[in-house]
């Protein structure tokens, strides 16, 4: 893995799980909109969709860079729309990151899979 495909990667995992926070704090914002006067739906609105837009970038980013396929760019994707995903896709982007400098390093020092 090369270094624009490892920091693709790192920066779409740094983001997925921020992202999926501030999608629960938002449906916790509006269920105490609706039940109190507590109203913070603006403020987590806009933070939420902040996050998400960059979650898309890095997305789209880390999809060319890596190459998935069609069906592993989806699952990130659902993943980044579902409330809890972006922890899932924060866990899975972990570990393929470091499948592929594990593998990089193998390939540099000229270790062959038997």
């Amino acid at each position: 893995m090369d270094f624009k495909t490892a920091t693709a990667l790192r920066r779409l995992r740094l983001v997925s799980a921020p992202e999926a926070v501030s999608f629960l704090l938002l449906l916790v914002s509006s269920v105490l909109k609706r039940t109190t006067d507590f109203n913070a739906v603006p403020v987590m609105g806009w933070v939420h969709a902040a996050l998400f837009i960059l979650y898309l970038v890095f997305w789209a980013d880390a999809w060319n860079k890596t190459k998935w396929g069609w069906k592993t760019a989806a699952l990130y994707f659902v993943l980044g729309v579902l409330p809890t995903g972006g922890f899932f896709a924060e866990r899975k982007l972990k570990r393929e990151a470091e499948a592929g400098v594990i593998a990089a390093r193998a390939r540099r020092e000229g270790v062959v899979n038997v």
